[in-house]
C-alpha cells in the first residue's frame, strides 16, 4: 500500500444512516480496488466481529484480501483460525462506496457502533486511521476511550516504535 490510513474525522450520520467516507481515506480505498464494485464505486469491508471491540474496522479490498491471506495461513482447524474466520470474515460485510463518497451502514455496522434503532439527529461517526486499516467509531465512544487513555498515558509513543524499529 502506497498510502496509509491516517488522522481523526468526524463525519455526521444521517437518518437513512449514510456517512461520507473521509476524502483521504477514499482516495485509499479507489486506488485500493482498482477493478471496483458492481456500480463503479471503490468496495469497503467493513468487519463487526469481536464481542470485546467498540468499533468496525475497516479495510480497503486489497487491504482485505491480505488479511484473508493471513488467516489462510493459520493451522486448518486450530482453534485460533476458527476464531479468526468467525470474527473476521463471516462477522463482516462488504459495502460499495456511492458517487457521492458516501456508505450506507448495515444493520450489523450500526448495532456494534451502538445506533441502534432511529438514528438521533446529532449521530455522528469517528473515523480513525491505523495505517492499512481504520476504525469506525460512534463518535462518543471515541471520544471516551480517547479521554480514558489520555489519563493514564505517561508513555511517550516513540519509545514504543523505537523498540519494534526495523532493521536492515
Amino acid at each position: 500500500m502506497a498510502e496509509a490510513f491516517r488522522g481523526e474525522f468526524y463525519q455526521k450520520v444521517d437518518a437513512k444512516a449514510r456517512v461520507s467516507i473521509p476524502a483521504a481515506f477514499r482516495a485509499i480505498l479507489n486506488a485500493d480496488d482498482p477493478q471496483k464494485g458492481e456500480k463503479g464505486g471503490a468496495r469497503l469491508y467493513l468487519v463487526y466481529g469481536g464481542k470485546a471491540r467498540t468499533f468496525v474496522e475497516c479495510y480497503s479490498k486489497r487491504g482485505a484480501d491480505r488479511l484473508a491471506e493471513d488467516i489462510e495461513a493459520m493451522e486448518m482447524g486450530s482453534p485460533e483460525r476458527t476464531r479468526a474466520e468467525r470474527d473476521l470474515i463471516s462477522r463482516s460485510v462488504m459495502v460499495e462506496i456511492d458517487a457521492d463518497g458516501r456508505i450506507v451502514l448495515p444493520p450489523r455496522v450500526r448495532e456494534k457502533m451502538g445506533f441502534a434503532g432511529d438514528l438521533p439527529p446529532d449521530a455522528e461517526a469517528a473515523f480513525a486511521g491505523f495505517t492499512n486499516r481504520f476504525r469506525l467509531y460512534r463518535r462518543e465512544v471515541y471520544d471516551a476511550e480517547l479521554a480514558e487513555d489520555d489519563e493514564d498515558d505517561d508513555i511517550d509513543p516513540l519509545t514504543l516504535v523505537g523498540r519494534h524499529k526495523r532493521t536492515g
